[in-house]
């Protein structure tokens, strides 16, 4: 179907003006700029929504997720996190390797790509997965159909932590294309554990996560990530920045698609601070962990004046039963690709962000960083992936209206202003007004590299 979009403010490339958008089976067909509304009776061969007073956007690339499928489909699966992603205005997603089992081959990679064909109703790519021992696949990824190359610099969930030397410069020197790291220091996070463990035994309080997993951590491994990448020529794109002393290792005098080095802040850590763990307790336990209000205002800083580029969930779904757990039985992670854009939206009614620097942060810049063919922008002969939303529409976050598998968020009781209204993914009108079409399927990404 070809749809009008008509009276909107559409915000894009900087700016936010008075418009209208046509779209064409999968692609955007033209962008209409005006002052007066146009009327319906003159487009008769398009299917007309009247966005007065909305925002339209690019849909939300989201460069970082744990859909959980294969192998922990308990927690979530690619089905019903794509729905909880397309609702939240999320049209495009990259999902991590530490499922089971690990994606650590090409073939196993390939069998996630197909179970995504069948199931998501958001566009889709997977990480392939680095270990200490799988270079010669590493190496076979097509950096035409494959988002990156994920490397865990610090143990998470899953076993994939890869702390051999040698095996660590391979990987910088010999990956076909991006390289996605999650950084922090192994040795360091053990001696942590040993001090406070000899002090609580196994009974460790959670305000104690960002003393484990501490600023030290996080800024030698980044910090090393930084070297091999600046050694080997690597195109690095560092995830999940946590710390206030993380941030002055990058720049904001490069333009973004001239950086080789990019760096990615998460919903998480621009909402919450280490006080939170009085009241949220093991519901906001991430690895990175959350720091201090410190922390958080220097993440903002770096994000507006552009030493971080891109704004992500890092949604990693686990079930309330194995949140209730004592410190170390509980896994670190949390849904969230729900409500990121609506998140961010409290900021900008607060003053703290504009809708022109979300969309930037959200939409142009994974595009620009991971080299996203035909996605990201609002321009004529793009895929039509685009987002309704209604600034003016609070909701109240609640059990009921959650569409996460594992029936939980850290955001439970908050009044959001805004809410997404319609999503449109491959010109398909996937969500509107919280009805879904399910016979629609999202794409493969490709990457102009």
């Amino acid at each position: 179907m070809n749809y009008l979009i008509a009276n909107t403010n559409i915000v894009n490339e900087g700016r936010i003006f008075k418009g209208s958008v046509f779209t064409k089976g999968e692609e955007i067909e033209k962008i209409l700029e005006h002052t007066d509304d146009i009327e319906v009776n003159s487009f008769k061969e398009y299917e007309f929504i009247d966005a007065s007073n909305m925002f339209l956007l690019p849909g939300v690339i989201d460069d970082q997720v744990h859909f959980r499928e294969p192998g922990l489909t308990h927690k979530a699966d690619i089905g019903s996190e794509s729905r909880a992603a397309i609702a939240g205005g999320v049209t495009s997603f990259m999902d991590m390797p530490n499922t089971l089992p690990n994606t650590l081959t090409q073939d196993l990679l390939e069998e996630k790509y197909k179970l995504a064909s069948e199931k998501s109703l958001a566009n889709y790519s997977f990480y392939m997965g680095a270990s200490n021992d799988n270079v010669k696949e590493i190496v076979k990824t097509d950096p035409v159909n494959v988002c990156g190359i994920k490397v865990f610099m610090g143990a998470s969930t899953g076993n994939m932590l890869v702390d051999n030397k040698s095996t660590l410069q391979a990987i910088f020197k010999e990956a076909p294309c991006l390289v996605a790291t999650h950084c922090e220091d192994e040795a360091t996070i053990q001696n942590n554990i040993v001090r406070l463990r000899n002090i609580y035994r196994d009974d460790i309080p959670i305000h104690y996560h960002p003393q484990i997993r501490s600023d030290e951590a996080c800024y030698i491994s980044t910090s090393l990530a930084i070297e091999l990448a600046e050694k080997y020529n690597t195109r690095l794109h560092i995830l999940h920045l946590s710390t206030a002393l993380e941030t002055t290792l990058f720049r904001n005098n490069i333009p973004l698609p001239e950086k080789s080095i990019t760096a990615e802040v998460c919903i998480h850590h621009l909402w919450f601070n280490d006080e939170a763990y009085h009241t949220k307790g093991n519901l906001i336990k991430w690895n990175p962990a959350i720091k201090t209000e410190t922390d958080r205002r220097a993440l903002w800083k770096a994000l507006l004046d552009n030493r971080l580029d891109v704004i992500a969930t890092d949604h990693a779904p686990h079930t309330l039963v194995e949140k209730r757990n004592s410190y170390f039985k509980t896994p670190s992670g949390g849904p969230l690709i729900q409500h990121s854009l609506i998140a961010l939206m409290e900021f900008f009614h607060q003053g703290k962000i504009s809708m022109e620097k979300i969309v930037e942060k959200m939409c142009h810049a994974p595009a620009i960083c991971f080299k996203v063919n035909k996605r990201g922008f609002i321009r004529s002969g793009y895929k039509a992936d685009l987002v309704i939303v209604n600034p003016n529409q609070p909701g109240i976050v609640e059990k009921s209206n959650l569409l996460y598998k594992c029936g939980w968020s850290p955001f439970e009781g908050t009044l959001f202003q805004s809410a997404v209204t319609h999503t449109f993914v491959n010109g398909n009108l996937v969500y509107e007004m919280g009805k879904f079409d399910l016979s629609a399927r999202g794409q493969r990404l490709t990457f102009n590299r």
